[in-house]
């Protein structure tokens, strides 16, 4: 995993007021957490911070410069405008070089499976514990010619040296199963329209309707 450069300001003014002021600025406000110290509240250059997350992931590594002095900043939670889709808080935790850190890592599937299956994700993220430095961006699943049947554990997804997996070993994470048949989904949604007390129309009884209503 890289490490993305960013210069942070320090700030003294907080609500909804002063960060508004920020983003007008182009600027994110962020606050870094961790080691026992009391919350650092800073601000942050736009355009560079959203390309650092962007290239970093779920997971992205800062290296915060302070005032002249060096931190190291795990990213936690990202919160981004829906309509504009720009980033206008960051929440960190603070990170030492060797230090062990509890991430969740994203799962992507690569390849195609065989022919008349549906490959589903069960679960889209891994809990691992790796170097704060050393955290894998994502982890790849190859479903390449997978049959109806197969199944993708924990367990089974490679890890790097030095990471080590915290969820449960026989978690599900993909699925790949026998894709349904137009003719199996026309019984499904029978059934549930039947079980719904929904019927269908006959002609008939629609045409005898339209008699009746005519005289």
């Amino acid at each position: 995993m890289s490490t993305e450069k960013i210069t942070a300001e320090l700030r003294t003014e907080f609500g909804k007021g002063a960060a508004r002021r920020i983003r007008r600025e182009h600027k994110i406000p962020a606050v870094v957490y961790g080691h026992g110290n009391d919350p650092i509240h800073v601000t942050l250059p736009g355009h560079d911070t959203m390309m650092a997350i962007k290239h970093g992931g779920a997971n992205a590594l800062l290296e915060l410069d302070i005032n002249g002095e060096s931190q190291l900043a795990l990213t936690k939670q990202v919160q981004v405008d829906p309509v504009r889709r720009v980033l206008e808080h960051v929440d960190f935790v603070a990170v030492k070089r060797g230090e062990k850190v509890t991430v969740d890592v994203p799962v992507i599937v690569v390849g195609e499976a065989a022919a008349e299956t549906l490959v589903v994700t069960e679960n889209a993220t891994i809990q691992v514990e790796a170097e704060a430095t050393h955290i894998p961006e994502q982890f790849e699943v190859d479903v390449t010619d997978a049959e109806a049947g197969t199944q993708f554990l924990a367990s089974q997804i490679a890890l790097p040296s030095g990471t080590t997996l915290l969820t449960d070993a026989e978690t599900l994470v993909v699925n790949v199963t026998a894709a349904q048949t137009a003719e199996a989904a026309e019984a499904e949604l029978e059934q549930a329209e039947a079980e719904a007390g929904i019927e269908k129309d006959e002609p008939e009884a629609a045409d005898a309707a339209e008699g009746g209503d005519s005289e």
